[in-house]
C-alpha cells in the first residue's frame, strides 16, 4: 500500500512545486483540502526552523499522517537580513505578492547593485503523528533586481536575480528553477528522510 504524505500549505504555488519536486517519492501526496483541514497554525516561531517544526507537528497530530511543512524566506544583506522569517508578512498580513515586491523595492531604493545581495532560504520539517521530527534545509544566493521581471513562480521570485543563469527566478522554467532553488535543494533531501524510520514510506 502506498503511504501518504500530507503537504501542509495553503499556498497553491508552493503545493504545485512540491508535487513536482516530490514526484519521485513512493508517497501519495495529500493536500490540506484532501485531508479536510481548513486552517494552519499561526507562525509564532522566531526562526524558519521553529515555524516549519510547529506547522508539521500540529498538522501531523491533527491529521494522523506523516506531514511535511516548510518555512522559507528572503534575507537581504543591505536590510540586515530582512524580511527573513517575516517574508510573507513583510508588507502587512493581507498583502499580495505584488505588494510585498513593491514594499521590498521601496526599502532598497537608492541601494546600488553591488549591495543588493540576498539569499532565499528554506527549512522543511517532516513530522509523524506522535511528534517525531526531521528537518532539511536549502538556500539559493542572488541579487535583488531593480524591477520585477518574469511571469513564473510566486512571492519574491520576480525580483530575485540569479547571476549564474542571468535571469530572475520568475523567468526560469519550473524544471530549471526546481534544480537550483532553495526549496528544490531542501526537497532533494526529503527522499532520504522518507527512507528511514519512523518516517519511511513503504
Amino acid at each position: 500500500m502506498t503511504c501518504k504524505l500530507l503537504i501542509a500549505t495553503n499556498n497553491s504555488g508552493k503545493l504545485t512545486e512540491y508535487r513536482a519536486l516530490l514526484s519521485g517519492t513512493p508517497c501519495e501526496l495529500v493536500s490540506l483540502g484532501d485531508a479536510g483541514i481548513k486552517t494552519m497554525p499561526e507562525e509564532t516561531g522566531s526562526t524558519m526552523e521553529e515555524n516549519a517544526r510547529l506547522k508539521a507537528t500540529v498538522i501531523a497530530a491533527q491529521s494522523g499522517m506523516v506531514t511535511l511543512a516548510d518555512d522559507s524566506g528572503l534575507e537581504v544583506d543591505a536590510l540586515g537580513g530582512e524580511p527573513g522569517v517575516r517574508s510573507a508578512r513583510y508588507a502587512g498580513e493581507y498583502a499580495s505578492d505584488s505588494d510585498r515586491v513593491r514594499h521590498l523595492l521601496g526599502k532598497l531604493e537608492g541601494v546600488p547593485w553591488e549591495r543588493r545581495s540576498a539569499t532565499f532560504r528554506c527549512v522543511i520539517a517532516i513530522a509523524t503523528p506522535d511528534g517525531k521530527v526531521a528537518t532539511t534545509q536549502g538556500e539559493c544566493h542572488g541579487t535583488i533586481a531593480l524591477q520585477p521581471k518574469g511571469g513564473h513562480g510566486f512571492g519574491y521570485d520576480p525580483v530575485f536575480f540569479i547571476p549564474d543563469v542571468g535571469k530572475t527566478m520568475a523567468e526560469l522554467p519550473s524544471e530549471v528553477k526546481d534544480s537550483i532553488s532553495h526549496r528544490g535543494r531542501a526537497a532533494a533531501k526529503v527522499p532520504k528522510v522518507l527512507s528511514l524510520p519512523p518516517f519511511e514510506c513503504r
